[in-house]
């Protein structure tokens, strides 16, 4: 393991949760580095899984509710943050990466948002033992993609090839420089702490790849759809106490009760599974209600 002093993201979460936020690194062969970061020392750990093409510093908003009642992980997926590239990136990957961190860390609850939802479920289901509780905010699932207009899909893959023309032009920072004001605002209203949450972002997508994994990760849902519905239906789920948060807007109505309903369905599939609607809210609940998500773990924690 190793422990940076400089890392502009421990420099900004270190600002909103105080001392103690440290870089660790996990060697997952060939030389290849998964960086997290961690604050907290006290049982259990709690590992905060990204959505598609996010980072470590998105957990920021809800960071201070569970620092100082956790050991808290955070990490970077490969090709993400300071974590280095995987060639081909595949959902066997991401899940092998993250078992291979709870090898590390756990045993952990486990909580995800999105497409880290599913990494996380994924992963609970491979190493039942290392998991303690699951929580997964709105949770992306293969079989919602059916039920998303066509004009949603255009526009998305359109952004998508988009981002990473914009960085190799130099303009994508200025984007990733308004993300990062936008989650710096969200978190606190010290001029100082935002402007380090900001740089934090915008080294947290420093690089062409890091740009190309979030065209990459998002495309995984199309690309391996049938992989993951293989390893959803062949996985016995833990036993574990799990709760399933989902939106109240964001989504049109038809995807809205489709991802409902593949909530239940998730829910249903774990002995202690439960849905909960987190009320306005959209897709980003750790950010909208980050204390309903709190709520969420703590249940979990001591169900």
């Amino acid at each position: 393991m190793d422990q940076t002093w400089d890392d502009p993201v421990v420099a900004a979460l270190s600002s909103l949760v105080g001392d103690g936020v440290v870089r660790r690194g996990l060697s997952r062969g060939n030389g290849r580095q998964l960086r997290w970061v961690e604050t907290g020392g006290n049982a259990p750990t709690v590992v905060l899984v990204a959505g598609a093409g996010e980072v470590a510093l998105d957990w920021a908003v809800l960071l201070p509710r569970l620092a100082g009642r956790y050991r808290v992980v955070a990490y970077d997926r490969a090709g993400l943050g300071a974590s280095d590239r995987v060639r081909p990136l595949t959902v066997r990957s991401q899940v092998d990466d993250l078992v291979a961190l709870l090898d590390d860390v756990g045993p952990a609850v486990l909580v995800g948002h999105s497409w880290g939802g599913l990494l996380a479920e994924l992963a609970a289901c491979a190493r039942p033992q290392s998991v303690v509780g699951l929580v997964l905010v709105e949770p992306f699932h293969e079989d919602t993609t059916t039920a998303v207009p066509w004009r949603l899909r255009a526009a998305s893959t359109a952004m998508l090839n988009g981002i990473v023309a914009l960085k190799a032009v130099g303009l994508f920072p200025r984007i990733a420089a308004g993300m990062g004001r936008a989650l710096a605002e969200r978190c606190t209203a010290d001029p100082r702490t935002r402007a380090l949450i900001t740089a934090a972002y915008l080294a947290s997508y420093s690089s062409i790849g890091n740009v190309a994994t979030i065209r990459a990760e998002n495309r995984l849902a199309d690309v391996h759809t049938d992989q993951t519905r293989a390893a959803r239906a062949w996985s016995p789920r833990p036993d574990v106490p799990m709760r399933i948060l989902t939106a109240t807007r964001g989504k049109p109505p038809a995807l809205r009760q489709r991802s409902h309903d593949l909530a239940d369905a998730t829910a249903a599939g774990f002995p202690r599974g439960e849905r909960r609607v987190v009320a306005d809210t959209g897709h980003y609940i750790h950010k909208d209600q980050p204390a309903a998500v709190a709520e969420a773990i703590a249940d979990v924690v001591t169900p």
